[in-house]
Parts: C-alpha cells; sequence; structure tokens
C-alpha cells in the first residue's frame, strides 16, 4: 500500500536538467508515422525530447546532427559539461523551491543523473569512462535541503536502464533501448550510487527509470535496503529487473517483433505506460491517461520535452485550461500529476514559457486557498 502522504498529494514537481540543457534544442514533436523514413525507422533519433541530445547525435541525418554541425561544429557533447558546472554557480534552489510550493506542489523529484551518465551530485563511485562526469556543487543535497526547507517531500530520478558512458550504441527504437541496458560492470555501478543517493539524502521517492541492469533478487535486496532507510518512502514502478533475452533484440527479426508490439500496445497519443515489473508502489504512465486499480502518478512535460528545448513552437506548450483540467483532474482521479520543468543549461533559469505555467497554477492554489477559507 502506497504510503498516505504520497496518495494526498496530487502534485509534484519533476526536474529534469542535464548538460543537454546547454544546446537546449530538439526538433518539434512531430508523430512517428509523418517523420521521414528514416525518422520512422529510428524515431528516437528525431525525438522532440531535447534531453536525448546526445543520442540524436549519433544519427548523422537527424535534425539534431544539423543543428549541432551547424551551431557548435565538431564540439563534442562532453564538453557542455564545462558549462554546465559554470552556469550552476549562480543556481538558486531557494527560489525554484519557493515557486514550486506556491504552484500546489507536495514534493518535487530531481533527475540526478539521465541516461548520459553526468551526476548532478560530485558522487563517491567513480565513472570508469569520463572522469569528472560530474557538478562540482551538490546540486542533489542543496536541492533536497531547499524543497524540503518549503514543506516539500523530496524524490530522486536515477537512469538505471540506461548510461551512454557505459554503452553508446545509437538509439532509435523501444528495442534499441532495452537491448542498450548495459551489463559488465555496470550493474555493480549502478547500484552503488543509487544506494549512495539513498545514504546521503533519505529520498521520499526512488524514481528509476528505463529498468535496472541486474536481476530480480538484485532489485529486490535494493528496495529492502531503500525500505529500511527510507521507512516512509515510495517506489515507483520501472525497477524493471535484466532478462539474458534482451540481448536478442539486437537481431534485426526480434526488433522488429517487439517494435510492432510495443507501437500496438503504446498507450493513445505519444505516450506510454510502462510494463509491470515485480516491485513496485505506484505506476507512472508517461504523457497518457491511467485506467486501472493501481495508485498511479502521470508525468509529462509542461510542452512535448522534458529537458530544456528552446526550438519549442508555443502551440507545444500546455494551455492554461487544460493545465488546471489536467491537475484538477488527476487529483479528482486519485491519482497525482508529476508535472515537469527543464530549466536552462546556460544560466540555471527555468524558462519563461514554463515559468508562466507555474503562477498559473499558482493563481489556481491561492484561489482555491481563498475559496476554502471563505
Amino acid at each position: 500500500m502506497v504510503a498516505s502522504w504520497w496518495s494526498r498529494a496530487g502534485l509534484g514537481i519533476f526536474v529534469h536538467w542535464t548538460p543537454a540543457s546547454v544546446p537546449g534544442w530538439a526538433p518539434p514533436y512531430v508523430p512517428a508515422a509523418e517523420l521521414p523514413q528514416a525518422g520512422r525507422r529510428s524515431p528516437l533519433g528525431w525525438t522532440s525530447c531535447a534531453e536525448w541530445y546526445e543520442n540524436a547525435l549519433r544519427f548523422p541525418g537527424s535534425p539534431v546532427s544539423a543543428h549541432h554541425r551547424a551551431t557548435y561544429g565538431s564540439r563534442p557533447y562532453t564538453s557542455f559539461g564545462d558549462d554546465f558546472n559554470d552556469a550552476v554557480e549562480s543556481w538558486d534552489p531557494t527560489a525554484w523551491a519557493r515557486g514550486f510550493r506556491a504552484a500546489g506542489a507536495r514534493y518535487a523529484v530531481l533527475v540526478t543523473k539521465h541516461h548520459d551518465g553526468f551526476c548532478l551530485w560530485p558522487s563517491g563511485v567513480a565513472n570508469p569512462h569520463r572522469a569528472r562526469w560530474h557538478t562540482t556543487r551538490d546540486i542533489v543535497g542543496e536541492f533536497a535541503e531547499a524543497v524540503r526547507a518549503e514543506g516539500l517531500r523530496f524524490g530522486v530520478h536515477y537512469s538505471g536502464g540506461l548510461d551512454w558512458t557505459f554503452d553508446d550504441r545509437p538509439i532509435g527504437t523501444g528495442a534499441d533501448t532495452v537491448s542498450a541496458v548495459p551489463r559488465g560492470s555496470y550493474p555493480a555501478y549502478a547500484g552503488a550510487q543509487m544506494r549512495e543517493l539513498i545514504r546521503r539524502y533519505r529520498p521520499d521517492i526512488l524514481w528509476n527509470d528505463i529498468a535496472w541492469p541486474g536481476s530480480r533478487a538484485d532489485v529486490q535486496r535494493l528496495i529492502e535496503y531503500y525500505r529500511f532507510a527510507v521507512p516512509h518512502g515510495v517506489v515507483n514502478d520501472r525497477l524493471f529487473p535484466y532478462a539474458p533475452m534482451w540481448r536478442a533484440l539486437r537481431l534485426p527479426g526480434a526488433r522488429a517483433l517487439y517494435d510492432g508490439w510495443e507501437r500496438r500496445t503504446a498507450a493513445r497519443g505519444e505516450g506510454f505506460v510502462p510494463r509491470r515489473p515485480p516491485y513496485y508502489d505506484f505506476r507512472t504512465p508517461e504523457f497518457a491517461r491511467h485506467s486501472g486499480p493501481d495508485p498511479y502518478e502521470i508525468t509529462r512535460g509542461i510542452d512535448h520535452s522534458f529537458g530544456y528545448n528552446r526550438n519549442s513552437p508555443p502551440e507545444a506548450y500546455l494551455g492554461r485550461a487544460a493545465l488546471e483540467t489536467l491537475v484538477r483532474e488527476t487529483a479528482a482521479g486519485g491519482g497525482n500529476l508529476l508535472l515537469n520543468v527543464g530549466p536552462r543549461g546556460e544560466d540555471a533559469t527555468i524558462p519563461a514559457e514554463q515559468q508562466l505555467r507555474l503562477e498559473w497554477l499558482a493563481e489556481a492554489a491561492s484561489g482555491l486557498t481563498g475559496e476554502r477559507s471563505a
């Protein structure tokens, strides 16, 4: 049974803030069926999710590759880590936390390591492939302190299933994603980092992404460790244990079958619902509605990206009525909405288009409080 504080929360804020937010660029959202032939074969190389920038660079014909050549020439993606570290020197976590609380959020989840492997804390677990591939400032610790000071619960997102510093093959489809879960030394590395996050920051929410590189027994031990350290904590539904058969998805026939199955079972629109793993507290439909008895949390961006995308057109952003309706109807249905913000990488600020949406929610929350007081 999910913790009562989580089931009453209603609204949480997700924060995707990575070196990809320095270029902060992806093509506008286009349904897969309308992409050019190369994009239909490898839609994740043409994605509107700007946090996948490094992966999109691995497709020479992708819009991101064309943009990068025109804007940065041959500059490597890893150089954006230095820009990111320079920008976070001016970051004000208190201002963010106050804005989230004013918007009516009861918790905030920070992406501590996305698929590019960049850590937002000075981890004591050394990355064997990219030295110093982390922030010099303890973003995770300062963020946790700031949101908790405002009365919010704190959660960590960790990309357990993908880390492009361990496996950098191009990912174009769902089958590619599953087959790219790293093996070798990665399961021990991910396990050590996840335990480090639990030990250091005692997160109220453990939000893993994609899958887990270890076995079912490894997942069980990790969750037991977490529940011992944080008895009131909650776990999402993406700690799906590694299965040896995933390696077969590198074969063209198996890849095609899996991708066909995924298309048939995908949620309506651009969203999806993860498969149900052995252990979880709540479900996480992404850009999708939910049906079923499980506790759930709809997660989505304010536009069609999670990371900051300076190329998002105005029509990509949620309008005021749609946003307020989504928050209200999700809460009325017994679920939570985890609404994402993607801060800018060059100056550590929340973009104006996203900040405006938080202000709309703050006005709505203030009005609701006034009505209850009256």
